[in-house]
């Protein structure tokens, strides 16, 4: 396989020269996808086959717990893998992400999980042979990452500026990080999808949806819900941030201002029938660094649908922090 070229995608153009890829890192979560683990260990044998024939041999690195793909990844990049190749949910990717932020070894998936935005945006296949197929012939693309610090004063923030958390496609408070916060793991692993819209409407009887700011350079709100995308796909069938893309360093931002629960309601047939952002109670902006402060009471935040802490923080752009390896035919997601 030739060398290729990484390019800053923002900018259009080659950055630096890419070896080969001869040896992989390949990440699994055996719980992602409610842990269906002899069929996927059989898939992804396979995938790796597919792999060792396109001359990418791999190490399987499996997850116990947690922080584990996090680590698993950082090491990869200290013991000079050519590439992480992951395969997990919207949650191990996240993990894998704050592992390689800032280096320059290439991040391929593998989908898997209750949910992968990243393969739904990318076009990816979710069958894992299909997907492996694709990556010996993917292009390396440096994209930017969003990050996510507490605000001085806040809980988390050490004085001395805490340490960022990375996200690759959605951040985001309020309503969705109660959700996201409430969420009974065992309920995950056993339905799937099906507990998010489970505990969604446990949270539209019992949230109270407590008022936060929001400021940017563009425009300051006050809010209930704040969307943080990198990416068209939210979550399961949803688009939210549709103007939003993984290769253009900003966010697009979606503040929701009611405190009407029945009202939340109604933006579900806005989604479908996309007429969301001609609501007036729905403001929609693109910037590449907020602030979300809370005056009172407890909001809780998310980053990739994982639970990441409260609110106050800071939301940023961090431009160049990230090779992805996009399917040679991707196109951004429609």
């Amino acid at each position: 396989m030739p060398p290729a070229q990484v390019t800053d995608s923002h900018r259009g153009e080659s950055t630096r020269e890419h070896p080969a890829v001869s040896h992989a890192a390949l990440i699994y979560n055996p719980a992602a996808g409610g842990g269906r683990l002899r069929r996927q260990i059989h898939h992804l044998d396979e995938a790796q086959k597919i792999l060792a024939h396109n001359g990418i041999e791999t190490t399987l690195l499996v997850t116990g717990e947690p922080g584990d793909a996090t680590e698993f990844a950082r090491q990869s990049v200290a013991d000079g893998y050519d590439l992480v190749i992951v395969s997990g949910g919207d949650g191990t990717n996240n993990e894998v992400v704050n592992g390689l932020a800032g280096s320059h070894v290439p991040l391929a998936v593998l989908p898997s999980g209750t949910a992968n935005i990243l393969a739904k945006e990318l076009g990816i296949p979710w069958d894992v042979r299909r997907a492996a197929e694709l990556i010996p012939k993917a292009r390396p693309l440096r994209i930017a990452l969003g990050s996510m610090e507490p605000l001085p004063g806040t809980a988390g923030h050490n004085g001395n500026g805490a340490a960022p958390r990375y996200f690759l496609c959605v951040g985001g408070a309020g309503a969705d990080g109660a959700l996201v916060y409430s969420l009974d793991l065992g309920s995950k692993e056993k339905t799937g999808i099906l507990a998010y819209w489970m505990e969604g409407a446990r949270q539209l009887l019992s949230y109270r949806f407590p008022p936060f700011r929001i400021t940017s350079r563009e425009r300051s709100v006050d809010a209930t819900l704040v969307v943080v995308g990198r990416t068209k796909h939210y979550g399961g069938p949803f688009k939210i941030t549709t103007g939003a893309s993984l290769f253009e360093p900003q966010f697009e931002v979606v503040a929701v201002t009611s405190r009407n629960p029945f009202v939340f309601l109604t933006y579900l047939p806005a989604l479908w029938l996309g007429y969301l952002r001609r609501r007036g109670d729905v403001h929609y902006w693109k910037t590449d660094e907020l602030r979300c402060e809370i005056r009172d009471g407890v909001v809780y935040t998310q980053l990739d649908g994982e639970p990441s802490g409260r609110l106050g923080v800071a939301f940023r752009i961090v431009p160049s922090a990230l090779t992805l390896m996009v399917p040679e035919n991707a196109r951004p997601a429609a």
